[in-house]
């Protein structure tokens, strides 16, 4: 049992009063020479705090005292459930404990995707985009329904996590999800970064997937022809929503952009070139490369069409642009 002693001490942060006049009152919890720094939650006129006996004036509200009084008691008996319970432990797990929260020993995997996502989620726009965040959302939903069916609970402690994990997600994700084998990799891929994550912020020692290889997946490139495109540029669908998707489909076959970058397109994408032409120059995030591309006759056709203020092309999901594109085919028979 670890018979060392915790001191905790009260203090005003007089740099940050209030407009009230009032000044946060905040712990400094010392265990094993590493301080944690916390906030109580509680704010104090600096005129009534006594600092050497950690308490307020007599003639104050008692109330404060009560609240310190009560914070000190919880903090030593999350001090004394470590002890009892935990070979080893330092000054975060004992705020971590009183704060009722994991230790960093017992952390659990949907708690590092919690604040893995949170952290990208403030990020979006600067080092990650939208659908980045919501790829790791969707891998956190399929985590956590693959536990529920698998565990038969609602989360997994990291300390229990296995090889054997990612082998039965695998398995998971292709029987009761039906994903493909690619979209299965990715999953798994993000999963491993949050395992990654939980290393680097000391909740893990060690990587349990450090053996494991994703399964090998040979893609098949499926394009149109030249004679296939000309069949698809030259029919007319009586419905605009297909009329519109088709247009779309050819303009990125004209420039080369995908979903993401031809969805985002707008004026000031358009540039003159060196050679006195309008070109397309517009930034892509899953390269990290900026795009030059010459603006074909008829791929400036189809800008004429739907060109409305500052937007290029028109607004479409991702989703349904896919779904149309399924019955496009069909009909045109591609």
């Amino acid at each position: 049992m670890n018979i060392r002693k915790i001191n905790l001490l009260f203090f005003l942060d007089r740099s940050k009063q209030n407009r009230k006049g009032l000044c946060p009152v905040k712990g400094r919890l010392t265990y094993r020479k590493k301080r944690k720094q916390f906030s109580t939650g509680l704010f104090l006129d600096p005129n009534d705090w006594v600092s050497k006996q950690q308490k307020t004036v007599d003639t104050c509200d008692p109330f404060i005292n009560t609240q310190l009084s009560l914070i000190r008691q919880n903090v030593h008996q999350a001090f004394l459930f470590l002890q009892v319970n935990e070979d080893a432990f330092d000054v975060e797990d004992i705020y971590l404990k009183y704060k009722g929260e994991n230790t960093s020993k017992n952390k659990t995997i949907m708690e590092v995707f919690d604040l893995h996502n949170k952290r990208m989620k403030n990020l979006i726009g600067l080092e990650y985009s939208a659908s980045t965040y919501k790829k790791f959302v969707e891998a956190k939903m399929h985590t956590k329904s693959f536990i529920q069916k698998v565990y038969n609970r609602k989360d997994y402690l990291l300390k229990n996590i296995k090889l054997k994990f990612l082998v039965d997600l695998d398995y998971y994700l292709k029987t009761e999800k039906n994903h493909q084998q690619i979209t299965i990799n990715k999953t798994i891929q993000r999963v491993r970064k949050i395992i990654k994550l939980a290393i680097a912020e000391g909740f893990l020692d060690r990587d349990p997937f450090l053996l494991y290889k994703p399964k090998k997946v040979i893609l098949k490139i499926v394009y149109l022809s030249p004679e296939e495109l000309n069949i698809l540029e030259n029919f007319t669908f009586k419905q605009q929503r297909l009329q519109k998707v088709k247009d779309m489909f050819v303009f990125c076959c004209y420039t080369g952009l995908g979903y993401s970058e031809m969805n985002s397109l707008s004026n000031k994408h358009l540039v003159e070139g060196f050679d006195g032409n309008t070109w397309i120059r517009i930034y892509r995030q899953k390269t990290n490369s900026t795009l030059s591309i010459p603006l074909l006759k008829k791929a400036k056709d189809i800008i004429a069409i739907y060109k409305n203020g500052s937007r290029i092309l028109p607004i479409i999901s991702n989703q349904k642009f896919n779904s149309y594109l399924k019955e496009i085919s069909d009909i045109v028979g591609i």
